[in-house]
């Protein structure tokens, strides 16, 4: 007797009409996984990242909060943190941030859920897996909701991409330090454990 073997992909896709409540209800109850969903209401179920993906965003992130930290300035966010952008869909950046003016202007409910808000700055991290037009994809979604500042740091061609509202993506290749610009003022990202 011959056993079949379905191979899955890595991420799913799946058509499921859930409300808001609901959607956040599964991220809660499956915390082992993490959820996105599209403008189109797609849910899309991603695993955990590796352990070299998990090793370099810590390291993103933990210099993402250092400056903030010590600037003041706004919130960081990890990539357990989901936003409901202003297009309807639920994302969740590998790390992020929102300025203090933005944040402090939800309630309390919606700071404890998926804050309805696209972040400032967003930070996607390619991890082997991943798709770079999905990723590209995803954003420019976050620069036309509302990011004024995007990296997309791709460690499997050593280049980053840099997205901002009304300018052409600019393009390293293999950079040894990003800065936040007049988004984060200050703030310098080390490339050097990271690409």
């Amino acid at each position: 007797m011959n056993a079949t073997t379905i191979t899955l992909p890595t991420t799913l896709e799946l058509k499921i009409d859930l409300t808001d409540d609901q959607f956040f209800q599964l991220c809660q109850n499956n915390r082992d996984y993490r959820f996105e969903r599209t403008a189109v209401r797609e849910l899309i179920i991603m695993p955990p990242t590796g352990s070299d993906t998990g090793r370099r965003n810590i390291k993103i992130t933990t210099q993402l909060e250092i400056w903030n930290s010590q600037n003041n300035l706004g919130i960081a966010f990890d990539s357990s943190s989901g936003f409901k952008l202003p297009n309807g869909a639920n994302r969740s950046p590998d790390a992020s941030w929102v300025s203090s003016e933005r944040w402090e202007a939800l309630n309390t409910q919606q700071q404890q859920g998926f804050a309805p808000l696209c972040p400032d700055f967003v930070v996607e991290l390619r991890s082997p897996s991943d798709g770079l037009t999905k990723l590209q994809d995803k954003m420019r979604e976050y620069i036309d909701n509302g990011a004024k500042l995007g990296w997309l740091i791709d460690t499997k061609n050593q280049r980053v991409e840099i997205y901002r509202p009304g300018k052409d993506v600019e393009i390293l290749n293999n950079p040894e330090i990003l800065l936040g610009e007049d988004v984060l003022p200050g703030f310098a990202l080390d490339l050097e454990q990271i690409l």
